[in-house]
């Protein structure tokens, strides 16, 4: 019950974030003043760091893909769908558990002439895929948010297949009391963020449980993992 209250919580969250799409993109993509603000003075993280963060948060990725990738959840679509313009042999759907997010991100991807992206309303912790469909999963900023953290884990390493690859990035605690303070108190509250946390240590050790290899970089509170099955 519990944590059907806090996925409603989260839904309603991004429902309203998918309504003002621009304001969202312009703090995701550091391109707003806001955003340019936020960035600094609440994650800690400069514009050389957001750089970084996002090589971090697409390393996985190789160059020239041409598989099957899943990327869950989409949001707007402001951080990948650029990536994808140089993956057109790629075959990439798309999830969101928020429609107005998708709207937004369909939106995107039709203005960018995206015709190897397709995109689904669902649930990472129903994730309606056959077991081993995806050469490569993707979840930017994901696992922070999800409700039922344990299954989306479950899930997203079911569908990828023996050698595949998850990747991707999240908060993690416990790199700074300050942001840590904020995510509780601002993200928790607003519905953004979805406790318990990972730290660096713990991220590690439960991805090293589940993928044969397993590569983890920090910048500021957000850690980016490279895991292959």
């Amino acid at each position: 019950m519990e944590r059907e209250k806090c996925r409603e919580k989260v839904w309603q969250a991004y429902r309203g974030v998918g309504q003002f799409a621009a304001a969202y993109d312009g703090m995701m993509a550091n391109s707003s003043l806001l955003g340019r603000l936020a960035m600094r003075w609440v994650w800690g993280i400069s514009d050389e760091g957001y750089r970084r963060f996002l090589r971090q948060a697409f390393a996985g990725i190789p160059k020239g893909f041409a598989g099957r990738m899943l990327e869950i959840p989409v949001g707007t679509g402001v951080l990948s769908l650029p990536v994808y313009r140089s993956l057109p042999q790629a075959d990439i759907l798309c999830m969101d558990y928020s429609e107005t997010m998708l709207a937004a991100a369909r939106q995107r991807a039709d203005g960018m002439g995206l015709a190897n992206v397709s995109f689904l309303q669902g649930d990472v912790g129903q994730l309606p895929s056959p077991e081993g469909q995806f050469d490569l999963v993707l979840s930017l900023n994901g696992f922070h948010v999800f409700p039922d953290k344990p299954r989306a884990y479950l899930e997203t390493r079911r569908v990828l297949k023996g050698g595949g690859i998850f990747c991707g990035c999240m908060y993690v605690r416990g790199e700074s009391r300050g942001r840590d303070f904020f995510v509780q108190n601002f993200c928790e509250r607003k519905g953004y963020f979805s406790p318990p946390y990972e730290t660096k240590e713990s991220l590690e050790k439960r991805l090293r449980e589940g993928y044969e290899e397993v590569s983890i970089s920090l910048v500021g509170s957000f850690a980016g993992f490279v895991c292959k099955k």
